[in-house]
């Protein structure tokens, strides 16, 4: 049985690299922007304290990304924070090849869709490099959770890393991959 491209891989090849070279003048291939991976990031806040909590948000990070999620632990201690060296704070996935393209092509097509009051995605997530930030409220929103079995309910951070340095050209490829980007306000309106 022969293997199939992730959609969205077929869609950038086939769509989202011609516009970008029309709209961009690109002519050396090399020189487009391409997503590189993405990273997946849960802090777990007050979660962190019940092994339990900590351990049930660590699978569902792991069911949504379908690679499993590596647990974050405190290197200094902090006592504001009440918080041990080796104390578990978090956990995060980075996903690279065919993983990454069928996590962005299930966050575009179902997840993204499922968010209450969806306006779209802040368009200022970008780091001046080319790279995007967003967050998520809950993880609710992906379809491999169960809502049953969810102890704790916790958003997360996504971050696309992507090649090029520049924000208009990724931002460009995004908006081509289906990411319901808001449009950018002009800067006169911005200032008042």
């Amino acid at each position: 049985m022969a293997k199939t491209e992730p959609r969205l891989k077929l869609k950038y090849q086939n769509e989202v690299v011609p516009m970008l070279r029309e709209q961009f003048g690109i002519e050396n291939p090399m020189a487009l922007p391409r997503l590189k991976k993405i990273t997946l990031n849960m802090g777990f806040g007050k979660a962190a304290k019940d092994k339990g909590k900590a351990q049930s948000l660590t699978a569902e990070l792991s069911e949504i990304a379908g690679q499993k999620a590596v647990v974050c632990r405190a290197k200094v201690a902090a006592a504001t924070f009440k918080l041990r060296e080796g104390d578990t704070v978090g956990a995060k996935v980075t996903l690279r090849g065919e993983r990454m393209w069928l996590f962005l092509e299930k966050l575009v097509s179902v997840a993204v869709p499922r968010i209450r009051d969806f306006q779209g995605l802040n368009a200022r997530g970008f780091d001046r490099r080319g790279n995007y930030n967003m967050g998520l409220q809950e993880q609710s929103i992906f379809p491999d959770i169960d809502l049953d079995k969810i102890k704790e309910v916790q958003g997360m951070d996504i971050a696309f890393t992507i090649s090029g340095n520049d924000d208009e050209k990724s931002r460009a490829l995004l908006m081509g991959l289906g990411l319901p980007l808001k449009k950018l306000a002009a800067k006169k309106e911005m200032a008042e």
